[in-house]
């Protein structure tokens, strides 16, 4: 043997003992005493054997059945009886009669700290120091320079799963093949490299263990004296609870920021189920009350789960399994829990609930097909939560939430409660929104014509497009409103706001418009008119001057068309100008002057007055039409007349072809109301209008009598004479006798009615009163008022014109 000592290579180790090939100790050197304490005359000539203290690893048999060299750490028994780690080499060699021995070698520089402490402190610090790493609560082993593990301590070994004798002298990814330890023997091999200390954190379940962890591992390279790396130590602190605690803090934080982000309940219910599947469930299920989803109120009802309102729909659910996340489930059928379901006793008790999988009524549900997907059932599930979804004393449903792999504890049931108390409160938001939504488009649209009326000035076709459900209901309007002389209005109005109070105010204002209409007032004067009106009511409501178009304000455009004179007069206060459309193609914005918002106060309107070719085309609309997210007004106006240059044939097609333009996704609602109202003109030519100049003279009532007899023969409109002739004598006798000249009498026929026209050069208003039993007069009006459908007086520059108004259909 000490041949082989002195063949063996290695300078850096020295040899302690040697042992022939039946196992017998043939050289004991003294490094070797003072590592064991045995003097040579007492172990040279024993087995080897009996200075162990545990079995040889199975890689040090292994070496020796091959006769290979090993390295590794082996467990010796003291003198004095405790045990001994000595980190060894044994190289193999022959032993003189014929057989294999083996020269078992220590670092020369590194002699165990067990036999330097016995030597230096006599006292016991050895065992201590050597207890105080076996029995720390941190999972430590320690490995050479080549990687190979030396020592581990009792945490590591129940981390590690497997017994000590069969890691020693192995490296890590051999002990531990595959995920995530060989990642950690690639940083394993960087410390060793760069002799600074690396840290990873992971989440895996520990060959040792039953469970999912978090593991805090430290590599951490040990270095001599000199400071050279002599080997490595691994130290994995289990910070579970923490992990969850700071993932628990990491889905609320993410809940309160997606869950709620629209008032819609659906949408709400889906944000639910995508923010807690996979980090907290494998499976989420959202069922609504039937009456939630269709805005009805829940009061004593949805707190009864065995009363009508226990009507659910699954709303929301979504898988996180290997096989992906699931679709959102889209309409479902309504159902019911069966009674002893965990919604179902969620529902029952008010309160959430954790139950286990193999719970009775757990199973019973869980065999519905409807209820958890089968890749769910399929995976088993381990446990479920319930959790009703509520708000303000009302349920309005409940969450469901399945872990197939592992439970859930109390902790995740608070987690969960947090989660759905958060997410109840978002679907009681946005259910009380749809209803108050619901409630001021209903009030809008009853507010709105519901037909436009029959007049023969203009063919008109209208749309009107409520705004999303962020934005609110607004205020926008448009009328048609027929007005004396075969003429015709049309408005189109936008007010400040949204909700309820736009829609009322929109009510209002358009009351106020059609009262000023039939007052046949100019646009600019009736606009005046409306600009008091608006702010009367900010003053009735206490609102300051100086934010009364902030909060009670609102735009209007106001045009009235004359079909006889084929003229066109309108105003317009803050509103967007109308686009014409003239008969060759032609588009263009009128330049009405721009007058401000109603509701200021002290600023003068404008009118504009045009002539319009027969068939032109009007479109009035609100700037919701043509002001988008992406774009202000001008472009949008630009885009406008370029779809209305070359338009189809009928005002339908035109009005789907400008709102397919500008706002091609339908399904997504306009950020504003959207008001569109489009009129072609028509026109009275001289075969429907004739009129006639009478001078002011008694006999002349006969004259007027006699031309209008004439001119409803040439009509065809004869059974009309005997009113015509009543209507006509009795105004031209009232223009004659109270009036000035020149006084004219014009008849106009028009698609649906005979008017019948007397203009003087007084403003002074007739009114219709009822005569005494001796009056000689005053019955005039009045039986004009009984012999037409509606009679008025309008104002003009050189007088006034009183009219009346008969059904065509009465000449039937």
């Amino acid at each position: 043997m000490d041949a082989l000592a002195d063949t063996f290579p290695d300078a850096a180790a020295v040899p302690v003992a040697a042992v022939d090939g039946r196992g017998t100790v043939t050289l004991w050197s003294p490094l070797a005493q003072r590592l064991l304490g045995y003097p040579a005359d007492e172990i040279v000539g024993r087995p080897a054997s009996g200075l162990l203290a545990a079995p040889l690893p199975a890689s040090a048999r292994t070496s020796l059945t091959r006769a290979a060299r090993w390295s590794g750490v082996v467990p010796a028994r003291h003198r004095d009886g405790t045990t001994v780690r000595i980190p060894v080499r044994a190289c193999p060699g022959p032993d003189g009669d014929g057989g294999v021995g083996w020269l078992v070698l220590t670092a020369a520089r590194d002699a165990p700290a067990a036999a330097r402490e016995r030597e230096v402190r006599p006292d016991g610090a050895a065992p201590l120091k050597e207890w105080a790493y076996l029995q720390s609560p941190i999972a430590t082993s320690v490995y050479d320079s080549e990687l190979r593990l030396v020592s581990v301590n009792d945490e590591m070994l129940g981390v590690a799963g497997h017994p000590e004798a069969e890691m020693l002298g192995m490296r890590l990814a051999d002990i531990h093949p595959g995920p995530p330890f060989d990642a950690f023997g690639r940083m394993m091999a960087e410390a060793m490299r760069t002799g600074k200390p690396i840290r990873t954190d992971a989440f895996f379940r520990a060959p040792g263990e039953v469970r999912e962890r978090a593991w805090a591992s430290f590599f951490t390279p040990l270095k001599d004296p000199a400071g050279q790396v002599r080997g490595l130590a691994l130290a994995a602190l289990d910070h579970t609870e923490e992990y969850r605690a700071r993932q628990r803090l990491v889905l609320v934080n993410e809940a309160g920021a997606r869950i709620g982000t629209t008032l819609d309940v659906a949408r709400t219910a889906r944000e639910l189920a995508e923010v807690t599947a996979g980090p907290f469930a494998d499976f989420v299920a959202v069922d609504l009350f039937d009456s939630v989803l269709h805005g009805e109120s829940e009061e004593g009802r949805a707190d009864d789960p065995a009363g009508p309102a226990a009507v659910l729909r699954r709303v929301a659910a979504r898988t996180a399994l290997d096989e992906g996340p699931g679709a959102d489930p889209g309409p479902a059928e309504a159902h019911r829990c069966p009674p002893h379901s965990p919604p179902a006793r969620a529902l029952a008790s008010g309160r959430p609930s954790l139950h286990s999988g193999d719970d009775p009524g757990t199973r019973a549900w869980l065999s519905d097909t409807s209820a958890v997907p089968a890749a769910v059932r399929e995976r088993g599930v381990g446990s479920v939560l319930a959790v009703p979804l509520s708000a303000r004393g009302t349920t309005l449903g409940v969450a469901t939430f399945v872990r197939a792999t592992g439970t859930y504890d109390a902790d995740d049931l608070l987690l969960a409660s947090e989660i759905a108390a958060r997410a109840g409160a978002c679907v009681d938001n946005a259910r009380r929104y749809a209803q108050e939504r619901t409630a001021a488009l209903t009030l809008q649209r009853s507010l709105l014509p519901s037909r436009l009326p029959d007049q023969g000035a203009v063919e008109v076709t209208s749309r009107y497009l409520p705004a999303d459900a962020q934005a609110g209901i607004g205020g926008d309007w448009f009328d048609v409103i027929p007005l004396s002389g075969a003429r015709v209005a049309l408005v189109v109005g936008d007010v400040v706001g949204r909700g309820l109070q736009a829609s009322a105010v929109m009510g209002r204002l358009r009351a106020a418009v059609r009262t000023l209409a039939d007052l046949d007032l100019p646009p600019d004067e009736l606009l005046t008119h409306l600009d008091d009106l608006v702010i009367q009511l900010a003053q009735g409501q206490g609102t300051k001057p100086s934010a009364t178009v902030r909060e009670t304000g609102a735009t209007c455009l106001y045009v009235v068309y004359d079909p006889v004179t084929r003229r066109c007069a309108m105003a317009r206060a803050g509103h967007p100008a109308p686009v014409v459309v003239l008969p060759d193609g032609a588009a263009r914005s009128v330049h009405v002057p721009s007058g401000p918002p109603l509701g200021l106060g002290g600023l003068p309107f404008e009118s504009f007055e045009t002539e319009l070719p027969e068939g032109s085309l009007l479109a009035l609309y609100t700037n919701g039409l043509v002001e988008g997210r992406d774009h202000e007004t001008g472009p949008g106006t630009v885009r406008l007349r370029e779809i209305l240059t070359d338009p189809p044939g009928s005002l339908e097609r035109i009005c789907d072809d400008v709102l397919d333009t500008l706002l091609p996704d339908r399904t997504v609602r306009p950020a504003d109301d959207v008001a569109l109202l489009l009129a072609r003109t028509r026109a009275l030519g001289d075969d429907r209008v004739r009129s006639w100049s009478l001078p002011a003279d008694r006999a002349t009532v006969a004259d007027a009598r006699k031309h209008a007899s004439e001119q409803l023969t040439a009509w065809g409109l004869e059974e009309l004479g005997f009113t015509t002739e009543l209507v006509v004598s009795e105004l031209v006798t009232n223009a004659i006798r109270h009036a000035h000249a020149p006084i004219r009498l014009r008849l106009i026929r028009d698609h649906a009615s005979l008017i019948c026209e007397v203009s003087d050069a007084s403003s002074t208003s007739p009114r219709m009163r009822r005569a005494r039993v001796f009056d000689e007069g005053g019955r005039g009006l009045l039986l004009v008022a009984q012999l037409t459908e509606r009679w008025g007086t309008r104002f003009t520059p050189e007088g006034k014109t009183i009219w009346a108004e008969q059904p065509l259909a009465a000449a039937g």
